[in-house]
């Protein structure tokens, strides 16, 4: 029900509403817009990875992924909510406003992947992850939903996206805040504290923790090939959510209503494919699944370049979404695989480091490449998709069960 709650927040800030609005109105259409977009949301990124890894070890030494999980969506709710007050002109205040609510939704997802182990047993990981993820989709689908409803309302009465944009903000903020109830009313922290550890100073302890993984870090060595996978692979995906909405109207002339159209499709083929590929990962294999998916991220990058007409960019976009679910929940699992059980939120906020380094170099990358480029979004693209076969070439290198040996060795003992 998270996955299903936080969803929404993606979807429509970052994907298919609010990142169009920032370079088309807030930013004026200057060359520079999409820049400024990615670098905003870079700033977030490396909030990120500063706080991540040290955050997840303070939540297992204290057992508290629960209650800091319930902090960070309080802030990503409120961040949200006020950038309804964001008009055109406003670049400051969207820049600040976005880059605060984003370092909440990306430390919130960082702690609550860390309750995967806790949920599924080791044979299963894939098809939990599936689950929440496909489910995550159907969530944000339902939230563009009811974005796009008032939009088509809006625009019936002669509204202009300065007047019907911050309103869906607003959206998006209440169905979060309503849909991640249950989650706070019935999920179980079952991690206990590790009172040895209890009596350290709080940020020290949990730095003196990190510091210690880092020491023994040739005992994962399968973790961090993944993660230096992840974070290639990553970028170019992180470039297409970031972006979707801006390569649509700018490259393909897509208007607010077809650009939320395609997304709407896209997540519903991205909870098929979470759905799916969740399912066949624990009997393909971790590695062979994520490696189809990016088989496919590369097809669909190559036709998202060619497309000159919308059926073939729709084409593009599906393709995209079928990928997206699927390598999204498979690496999921796979660094639940490779953590060692009493370093869950610790290794998974590696893991959410390697993602947020990867958001701030597959952005950048299209942003840079469009600014230098004077607009050209197809070149953009492209070059932004070679992270793509980077990704593939280092994945052969993961021994999976090798991982999971080294998951059983903790430094602490």
């Amino acid at each position: 029900m998270f996955d299903f709650a936080n969803s929404g927040y993606t979807t429509v800030v970052i994907t298919a509403i609010f990142n169009a609005y920032f370079v088309a109105v807030v930013a004026d259409n200057q060359d520079w817009g999409t820049f400024a977009w990615t670098a905003s949301l870079a700033v977030s990124y490396i909030l990120i990875i500063l706080t991540a890894p040290a955050l997840g070890a303070y939540a297992d030494i204290y057992a508290m992924k629960k209650r800091l999980l319930l902090l960070t969506t309080i802030g990503c709710v409120l961040f949200t909510a006020l950038l309804y007050f964001v008009g055109p002109g406003d670049l400051w205040l969207a820049i600040l406003f976005i880059i605060l609510t984003n370092f909440f939704f990306g430390s919130g997802e960082n702690l609550i992947a860390a309750f995967l182990p806790e949920l599924a047993r080791s044979d299963a990981l894939g098809k939990v992850s599936g689950w929440g993820w496909s489910l995550g989709y159907m969530g944000g689908l339902f939230t563009l939903g009811c974005s796009l409803a008032y939009v088509t309302w809006a625009q019936g009465k002669g509204q202009e996206a300065d007047q019907f944009v911050p309103v869906t903000m607003l959206i998006t903020a209440l169905i979060f805040a309503i849909a991640c109830i249950p989650t706070f009313l019935y999920l179980k922290e079952r991690a206990l504290p590790q009172l040895h550890q209890t009596s350290d100073h709080i940020i020290r302890g949990a730095f003196a923790r990190l510091g210690n993984t880092l020491k023994h870090v040739h005992h994962y060595q399968d973790l961090v090939r993944f993660l230096v996978c992840l974070v290639f692979y990553q970028a170019g995906i992180q470039a297409v959510i970031a972006l979707a909405a801006i390569y649509a109207q700018q490259a393909m002339g897509f208007n607010t209503t077809d650009t939320i159209l395609l997304v709407l499709l896209v997540n519903i083929t991205a909870a098929i494919g979470a759905f799916i590929f969740g399912n066949l990962q624990d009997k393909l294999g971790h590695v062979p699944t994520i490696a189809l998916t990016l088989i496919g991220w590369i097809i669909m990058i190559l036709l998202a370049w060619m497309a000159k007409s919308s059926a073939m960019f729709w084409l593009a976009a599906n393709i995209a979404g079928l990928c997206l679910g699927a390598s999204q929940s498979a690496a999921r699992a796979l660094v639940g695989v490779f953590s060692p059980s009493s370093r869950r939120a610790e290794f998974f906020g590696l893991w959410g480091l390697a993602v947020k380094l990867s958001s701030i170099l597959g952005p950048i990358t299209y942003g840079l490449v469009s600014w230098m480029s004077r607009g050209d979004h197809r070149l953009a693209m492209l070059i932004t998709g070679g992270y793509f076969l980077i990704g593939l070439v280092i994945l052969m290198r993961v021994d999976v069960q090798r991982g999971q040996q080294a998951a059983l060795y903790d430094p602490e003992k």
